[in-house]
């Protein structure tokens, strides 16, 4: 079985989907691994890394595709090369499955299994194959990092015969895996920390952390069998605008991170609350890309309010961070293919008695993931 690693082609992206270590294992499997020529020079493995691990280094795109039997990536897949992958290949990556009905019927039409990296389901189990999570870890971090950097201020309180530095105050809104790892960093690196969150069962989390949480009545929420934040309702919305107004203001920095998966996030700080923040003040908004928790916010772009607030949306965190981002990537990626390894085969067959099988959306020319037929209406 061929199993081909192309190089990412969207734009900015350093990221590589399988690393030298994850091939040499799954060369000990009995897969034979060929990734594109520079394919992981933006993570910092060269294509000898790679041949040392057992891969070899394909020059013609094309011909990689289309003779691969799975091909793993980070990005979604155009139509372009699905159209270029053989009759029956698994297509692993991230697939945004909820809102690319076009891609979805395309990998149909083409009889292609496609595994969304995004569908893995969030047991215990699986955790080891959790991109989702894996990614979001790195997210945090670098939100904390990219505030630091547009900050007019340092994090930590600094006695000096100068005088003393307050520490500065950072508010994080979402305790979820990007929120936790925020409010971790933000505290060793010595700022007064403030989280809030729709679910009050993190709140324990939130101060095991050494942070404050925010109480804020909404009533009746809760989370989804997945961990997810259930969608607040637009009174739920406005009393926690209203609730975290105060917070909002009298920090240094804000940082969001609530995103609702196949939905647009919710706008959570409104243009009033931005207005009323201290000039210098820094926003990061998580979810920029996909519409954004902040009113202003631009997706891709740093901007400046007319009060002097910067609002961060540049998006795609882990990429800052490529060399850990793809290692953590590609143990998710080989995980899930050892899962389905058949060692009698020396193959990747996927088991539909595995509990593991919720992230196949496409498989046998049909839409198979029960989720996205309900999404797009689909006749069972």
């Amino acid at each position: 079985m061929l199993i081909a690693v192309p190089k990412e082609v969207a734009p900015g992206e350093r990221r590589v989907a399988l690393i030298p270590e994850s091939i040499k294992k799954l060369c000990q499997l009995g897969a034979e691994v060929s990734i594109e020529a520079d394919a992981g020079a933006g993570a910092g493995f060269k294509d000898t890394d790679y041949t040392d691990a057992g891969a070899s280094i394909a020059a013609d795109r094309q011909l990689l595709l289309s003779g691969a039997d799975v091909v793993a990536r980070i990005h979604k897949p155009s139509i372009t090369d699905i159209n270029m992958y053989k009759k029956g290949a698994i297509s692993i990556s991230w697939l945004d499955p909820f809102n690319e009905k076009d891609l979805i019927n395309a990998m149909q039409d083409c009889n292609i299994s496609a595994i969304s990296m995004e569908m893995v389901p969030r047991t215990t189990r699986s955790q080891k194959m959790d991109a989702l999570s894996s990614q979001a870890n790195l997210a945090g971090y670098v939100m904390v990092s990219k505030a630091m950097d547009k900050l007019d201020r340092i994090l930590p309180m600094m006695m000096t015969p100068a005088g003393t530095l307050k520490p500065a105050r950072v508010f994080i809104i979402g305790a979820g895996v990007a929120g936790l790892q925020a409010i971790a960093t933000a505290k060793r690196l010595g700022a007064k920390v403030t989280a809030f969150d729709t679910r009050s069962v993190v709140a324990e989390q939130v101060r095991s952390l050494g942070a404050k949480f925010l109480d804020i009545d909404l009533g009746e929420t809760g989370q989804t069998n997945d961990g997810y934040a259930v969608q607040l309702t637009p009174e739920q919305l406005q009393k926690q605008k209203d609730g975290q107004k105060a917070e909002i203001a009298e920090s240094n920095v804000v940082i969001t991170t609530a995103q609702l998966f196949g939905r647009k996030p919710p706008v959570i700080i409104s243009a009033d609350a931005v207005a009323a923040m201290k000039s210098g003040s820094v926003i990061v908004d998580m979810a920029a890309e996909s519409g954004g928790n902040v009113e202003g916010s631009v997706a891709g772009e740093n901007i400046v309010t007319e009060n002097g607030v910067t609002i961060i949306g540049t998006g795609n965190w882990a990429n800052e961070v490529p060399r850990d981002a793809s290692q953590m990537y590609s143990a998710n990626v080989f995980n899930l293919i050892d899962e389905f390894w058949n060692t009698d085969t020396k193959s990747m067959a996927l088991n539909f008695e595995n509990d593991l099988i919720g992230c196949v959306i496409t498989h046998d020319a049909q839409v198979v993931n029960g989720a996205i037929r309900k999404h797009y209406g689909l006749e069972d």
